[in-house]
């Protein structure tokens, strides 16, 4: 017949979900702490035995074999252990009597503190048992709180935090929510198993690949390098190992259906999946997607790329706020510097300047004034004259010594020859202006005094109208004519009615 002991246990057992075993020794303990303090024990050490059959309880004391002896009560030497058990040696536990099982007699209270103990503990033990497995794992659990920014995750039998450095910030987290969550951390504390999740872990995004990819769990392809911006972007390279299989396509699914599960599980990251090469050069130039790299130059010593790409994709290998060019070397674990076409082609070497002598620059400053004060005049004589000073430039010292004399008498004649072509310009200038003063105030034609008188010679030369009295005359006659067809047309409509 059971006894009312094991009827308690198994009923606690029940009540807690914990083996019965756990929940035997856990009573145990608490007997035998119980007893401890029992005057019948004499200070020695407790064990208490309980038969999980039939529930009967055997309470013995004991003393333990040491090599130096701190409590004389509960300890005892290798040869002083000889005379109460033959072959014992340090480590044994020696028998030294039974105590009779009294519950009656043991304090109550203390037996409950020590049961209650003990199975929170055995229950923190089974947890941390269980979930130690399950790191680096993605777990599915519901939110249960979320308090001054750390988010309290629901896991079934444990709870687990997720800290703010674990959190994507363009993610609203609220109670109830179901999402799927890294398992970062899992450790033992004072109060239990300390479970730490996550929602920006790179490995988050592998496992997710691993479960809508039958081929990446299979090992068919491989998920080389994983870079990550939680919540706004993400780019994925991988390879295939067995020839004929499309490592892109694979991950991609038919009609984008894979990585849209992955999309929406991580509340609409994009993600970029691209395919990886030994090469570097075509590596980094596929790690810009979608844009698309005329030329690649590497540095090797300072691990830095040089990528080249039309103007117009320019913007688009960049990202916004350089995101996608981020990503890359995130990526590539090289520094990637991105230039334009254009760019380049303005990159070139500055011509070498040519210092001339002091004569030289002297001369050029001298013509260049005169110059200035010709084309000045010629701009007061006359606005449509337009002088042509030459390009200094195009002055080219021949020689590094130039005779001064020479050079004044140079600058004599030129200054004397410009001058002279000014004062041609200026009397062609006055001729001109004559000549058409001239032809406004001749008078003498016939031409002039001849009024129109419809369809004349005039008339089709100059249009026939030449004064005022032409207008005059040819208005009232069409005045009249316009009359008389109004009131012909008034006459006409008059009839009618």
């Amino acid at each position: 017949m059971k006894s009312d002991l094991l009827i308690a246990v198994t009923q606690l057992a029940a009540e807690r979900n914990l083996p019965q075993p756990i929940v035997v020794k856990a009573v145990e303990a608490a007997l035998a702490a119980a007893y401890k303090r029992d005057a019948a024990a004499l200070g020695q050490d407790v064990i208490v035995e309980m038969d999980p059959s039939d529930g009967d309880v055997v309470v013995r004391t004991v003393r333990h074999v040491v090599e130096e002896v701190e409590d004389p009560l509960m300890q005892l030497t290798a040869e002083d252990a000889q005379e109460l058990q033959e072959g014992a040696i340090v480590g044994d536990i020696i028998e030294t009597g039974k105590l009779e099982y009294e519950p009656g007699r043991i304090a109550a209270q203390t037996a409950k503190q020590v049961v209650m103990q003990r199975l929170r503990e055995a229950e923190r033990d089974i947890v941390f048992e269980e979930f130690i497995d399950k790191e680096g794992e993605v777990l599915t659990a519901t939110i249960q709180r979320v308090e001054s920014r750390w988010v309290t995750v629901d896991l079934g039998k444990a709870e687990a935090v997720m800290p703010p450095a674990e959190q994507s910030p363009f993610e609203r987290y609220r109670p109830g929510q179901q999402l799927k969550f890294f398992v970062v951390q899992v450790g033992r504390t004072i109060r239990g198993p300390e479970i730490v999740v996550s929602r920006t872990h790179p490995d988050l995004l592998r496992r997710l690949f691993e479960v809508e990819v039958p081929e990446i769990f299979s090992g068919v392809i491989e998920i080389k390098a994983i870079a990550r911006e939680p919540g706004a972007r993400s780019k994925v390279a991988v390879s295939s190992n067995q020839e004929g299989v499309d490592a892109v396509g694979a991950c991609v699914g038919l009609r984008g259906i894979r990585i849209q599960n992955v999309v929406n599980e991580l509340l609409g990251e994009k993600i970029d999946v691209i395919e990886w090469d030994a090469d570097p050069v075509k590596f980094i130039s596929n790690s810009l997607s979608p844009a698309v790299a005329d030329r690649v130059d590497l540095n090797a010593e300072e691990e830095s790329a040089t990528v080249l790409v039309p103007d117009r994709q320019l913007s688009l290998a960049i990202g916004r706020e350089g995101q996608n060019a981020r990503l890359a070397a995130k990526l590539t674990n090289w520094r990637i510097d991105i230039q334009g076409t254009s760019q380049l082609a303005t990159e070139e070497p500055e011509p070498e300047v040519v210092e001339a002598a002091p004569e030289a620059e002297a001369t050029e400053v001298a013509v260049s004034e005169t110059v200035a004060a010709v084309t000045a005049v010629a701009a007061e004589v006359s606005p449509a004259v337009e002088v042509v000073a030459p390009d200094a430039a195009e002055v080219v010292v021949a020689k590094p010594e130039i005779d001064e004399a020479a050079s004044k008498a140079a600058v004599d004649a030129e200054l004397l020859a410009l001058e002279e072509e000014l004062a041609v310009l200026e009397r062609e200038e006055e001729a001109r202006k004559a000549v058409t003063e001239a032809e406004a105030l001749d008078v003498s034609s016939d031409d002039l005094w001849q009024v129109s008188g419809g369809k004349s010679e005039s008339a089709k030369g100059t249009g026939g109208i030449r004064f005022a009295e032409d207008i005059a005359g040819f208005r009232e006659t069409t005045d009249a004519g316009r009359r008389g067809g109004r009131r012909g047309g008034s006459s006409a409509r008059n009839r009618r009615r």
